[in-house]
């Protein structure tokens, strides 16, 4: 599947993230249970790994969960890195969990630098053999940051799907600028925009 017609059966599906404020944006994915299967997906190393980034967790409040970026290793679909961020591959980040309800609920909070404090919330919701997976990205700092923490949730969520399916994972780059360029677009006509 080619990133362009990936972006066009996600568009069908609705699966663009919502900007719910100027500040949040908020993605709703189902896929396959039962919950505590895809809880995993958010608290197992090894399956943290396969859709977002290589990591370690503390599973409680107060714990946290350290991430090594590598975006291109997300898929067998090697894609070269594009220049702006190839300063942050292998890059680490720790998350700290405020909210640690299994299987339902995760809060984490991490230091983007310059008094920037994001804040991402998981919420699990069981749908008969589905689970509805929902992410909130909240405290985004300016519309370019909105552009690309919206691409970045939608292409990490693409390859969750991927993963969840069992189908082959997408690669990352490819479909982050496409997706990209629909945020853009969209942010031009929202009016929850920066």
């Amino acid at each position: 599947m080619t990133a362009a017609s990936a972006t066009k059966e996600l568009a069908d599906a609705g699966a663009f993230g919502v900007i719910t404020a100027p500040a949040t944006v908020r993605f709703e994915r189902l896929l396959p249970g039962p919950v505590e299967r895809v809880w995993g997906y958010l608290t197992e190393p090894d399956k943290i790994g396969k859709w977002l980034a290589a990591g370690s967790i503390n599973g409680e409040v107060g714990g946290t969960i350290e991430l090594t970026w590598n975006h291109a290793q997300l898929s067998r679909h090697v894609e070269p890195t594009p220049e702006r961020f190839k300063k942050y591959q292998g890059a680490v980040t720790t998350w700290r969990i405020t909210r640690f309800e299994p299987p339902r609920a995760m809060r984490v909070l991490w230091d983007e630098g310059g008094n920037t404090e994001s804040d991402v919330t998981f919420e699990l919701i069981p749908r008969d053999k589905k689970v509805l997976l929902i992410v909130t990205h909240a405290r985004i700092p300016n519309r370019e940051a909105m552009l690309d923490i919206a691409s970045g949730w939608h292409t990490h969520l693409a390859i969750l799907g991927d993963n969840a399916e069992g189908q082959e994972p997408r690669p990352y780059w490819s479909t982050w600028s496409t997706v990209r360029e629909e945020y853009a677009k969209q942010l031009a006509q929202s009016p929850a925009q920066h």
